[in-house]
């Protein structure tokens, strides 16, 4: 009989490593919050946020006990610098759903960080949680993100039409998914 299981972390790739947030990292944070164009693609463009709140938050991640499949992965290059981040969230093991929201500092995008970092993510839930599919809702306005997310086999599986204000303008949101079938399909995981 064969044994397949291999030693190295599931979590480092060739060029990222996949972490939970420190109390330290309430820094980068707070500084993605100054960024407009990061946070409105992503949800929303917040209120200010003060500096001791961001700590607290940093602190309250970092402790949060793991009750769910929901999860926090900070996401470092080789360089043990942080590149992004990706919440993976709406966890429903029953039936085998999860989704999930993705930040990547402007200065680290297009360099493979994000792909390699979702294919991580996506190897372990769908092979060490069983879980069976992967959705996504992105603003229409975000192209980076659609492209990302085509690239890497996900299928547009519905649109929204005008269901996110921001900038003052109305877009449509975006549904892809990708089912653990086409992931081992792809040969990446």
């Amino acid at each position: 009989m064969s044994n397949n299981i291999s030693f190295t972390s599931l979590w480092q790739g060739k060029n990222v490593r996949l972490r939970a947030m420190e109390p330290s990292d309430w820094e980068i944070y707070f500084a993605w919050n100054q960024d407009d164009e990061m946070a409105r693609r992503t949800y929303y463009i917040p209120l200010p946020q003060s500096q001791e709140s961001v700590k607290r938050f940093a602190e309250r991640q970092s402790l949060e006990p793991l009750e769910t499949d929901n999860f926090r992965f900070v996401v470092e290059n080789n360089q043990r610098e942080v590149v992004g981040d990706i919440t993976v969230n709406n966890c429903n093991p029953r039936n085998g759903t999860f989704s999930w929201g993705l930040n990547t500092k402007m200065e680290h995008r297009r360099k493979g960080y994000a792909s390699e970092a979702l294919k991580l993510v996506m190897r372990y839930y769908f092979r060490e949680l069983r879980y069976q599919k992967v959705t996504v809702h992105i603003y229409s306005f975000n192209e980076p993100s659609v492209k990302l997310h085509e690239s890497l086999g996900f299928q547009l599986e519905g649109r929204i039409r005008r269901a996110v204000f921001t900038n003052d303008q109305y877009f449509d949101e975006l549904i892809y998914g990708l089912t653990k079938e086409e992931f081992a399909a792809l040969g990446v995981g």
